[in-house]
């Protein structure tokens, strides 16, 4: 069995789809040795079958005037900060992986933390809406 990750019109989906065992059939077309080669097992779902994989809701209430955007596409490891709390320029806020690797999203300026727009395990997009400041 594999597990797959799918996105359908924005909605992601965790499948599983099950391995088969393919059987050699002569071919009725050939007169010689070749066999074809048919896949028994059926790789489809119905959404009833899947199941969508909850995104991070954005955070409530109001929005900051400094917007902390996602540079690149990954997935939130760490939120380093919680709402209210202080922050000085280049202090790290989020921890993004991508591409393997884990990147420290700092803060632009001084300020408090108004929203976080993320939560651990989330995947974001290039120019995702993180954290906000004021």
């Amino acid at each position: 069995m594999k597990n797959y990750k799918i996105t359908v019109n924005g909605n992601v989906y965790d499948v599983t789809v099950e391995e088969g065992v393919a059987q050699a059939a002569s071919s009725p077309s050939t007169s010689s040795n070749a066999t074809q080669v048919e896949p028994t097992a059926k790789q489809s779902i119905t959404a009833a079958q899947a199941k969508p994989v909850a995104k991070p809701v954005p955070a409530s209430g109001d929005q900051g005037t400094i917007k902390v955007n996602s540079p690149m596409p990954g997935k939130i490891l760490n939120i380093n900060v919680s709402v209210g709390q202080n922050v000085k320029r280049g202090e790290a806020l989020v921890v993004l992986e991508a591409m393997k690797m884990e990147n420290e999203i700092v803060a632009s300026e001084d300020g408090t933390v108004v929203s976080i727009n993320v939560s651990v395990g989330g995947a974001v997009e290039s120019g995702d809406l993180l954290v906000s400041l004021n």
